[in-house]
């Protein structure tokens, strides 16, 4: 229950408030009275700008809260961990009625989450589960593992192992693969890689996958705050260490589009990208417009579509039922485990994209221009 229906209790007000799991989120009068007296203020706790994936999650929250008739305390934190654990605290001081959290570390906030507990405050993780707190009580993301399922999924029927419904492709390999996974204080990492690995592994296995660096371990793959630039020198050491006996790379398991750039870069650098070196087949995350391009070009293979139009949406009507007193609907109620509790989830559903997709998944759904698409640029 938030400070503002305290509030009212000790003013003997009357309230009616729903707390059945299974009640919508949307149900009932959501959002309507705070809403309306345009005094609840909600701090929305994003991790950088340096990605336009999370300029656009920032957006497209704050838009819809204030649809919604809240007011918004937004912040970005530039990956720095202090940085947002101060920005955390001061909206937790300055009296915000509702956090949404988007963490850098997500095992480096408990004590911000604990004082937001204690003062009445209610807090959502967005699409970063916050780990090592209790005071976590809701979270709203996308089915991370599938995600993992999609990007190793495209990376073999674009190697011609599977074909698009699953089957066994023509190809037969073996083909040169090597792995990169995501930043390890980022929860969704481990399950985006173990995803990934639940089909690759077989044909790892079977000897039609050879990971020549050998490799094959998250830690070993890891990219630390999903940096393009670590992305690139990895790729880079790889091509030396593993490829100087004139071998070439088949194949690359990038978990986001950032980091596939890096990968790109590198590769190209290593005279990647002509008919008698083609570029590998190399997969990504978020439908960065500058990798949708690439993906345009024949450049990178593909990319993981995670509409955050509708992660903003789902956060903005967790947030709404939360200030009204009600719990808010959850499609997950087992699998986020943060090392304390089984924090309650929301879960969306995310697209494969390839070059024959785009119109139809980006273009015809207003995500991007043509245009944009052209241009690899965001207007």
């Amino acid at each position: 229950m938030t400070r503002r229906y305290l509030a009212a209790f000790a003013a003997g007000l009357v309230l009616t408030v729903s707390a059945c799991g299974g009640e919508g989120a949307g149900s009932g009068t959501s959002g309507s009275g705070g809403a309306a007296d345009g005094d609840i203020t909600v701090g929305v706790a994003m991790p950088t700008q340096t990605s336009e994936r999370w300029i656009a999650d920032g957006n497209n929250v704050k838009a819809g809260l204030e649809e919604a008739g809240y007011k918004v305390d937004l912040q970005y934190a530039n990956d720095d961990i202090p940085t947002q654990s101060q920005q955390i605290d001061q909206m937790i001081t300055k009296g915000d009625d509702l956090l949404i959290v988007a963490a850098i570390d997500g095992t480096a906030l408990s004590s911000q989450l604990a004082a937001a507990k204690a003062a009445g405050i209610p807090v959502i993780s967005y699409d970063r589960l916050i780990r090592g707190s209790g005071d976590v009580d809701f979270y709203v993301s996308f089915d991370n593992f599938n995600v993992g399922v999609q990007q190793g999924t495209s990376l073999l029927t674009g190697l011609g192992l599977l074909n698009e419904d699953g089957s066994p492709g023509t190809a037969t390999g073996p083909f040169n693969v090597e792995l990169f996974a995501g930043s390890l204080d980022d929860n969704n990492a481990q399950f985006f890689w173990n995803g990934a690995m639940s089909v690759i592994q077989p044909f790892i296995d079977s000897g039609q996958v050879v990971v020549k660096s050998g490799q094959t371990t998250i830690d070993q793959a890891a990219t630390l705050r999903w940096q393009q630039e670590t992305a690139q020198k990895r790729m880079e050491d790889l091509l030396t260490s593993a490829y100087n006996d004139g071998s070439k790379v088949d194949g690359v398991l990038s978990p986001y589009d950032g980091i596939s750039r890096g990968i790109i870069t590198a590769l190209q650098n290593a005279g990647y990208g002509s008919a008698e070196k083609p570029m590998p087949i190399i997969t990504g995350q978020d439908a960065e417009i500058a990798s949708v391009k690439l993906i345009n070009d024949g450049v990178q293979y593909s990319t993981i579509f995670k509409d955050t139009r509708k992660l903003a949406e789902q956060a903005v009507t967790a947030a709404e039922a939360m200030l009204d007193g009600e719990e808010p609907e959850a499609n997950d109620t087992t699998t986020y485990d943060n090392g304390v509790k089984v924090v309650p989830a929301y879960l969306l559903e995310s697209q494969i994209v390839t070059k024959d997709n785009i119109v139809e998944t980006l273009v015809d759904t207003e995500y991007y221009s043509q245009a944009e698409v052209d241009t690899g640029q965001a207007g």
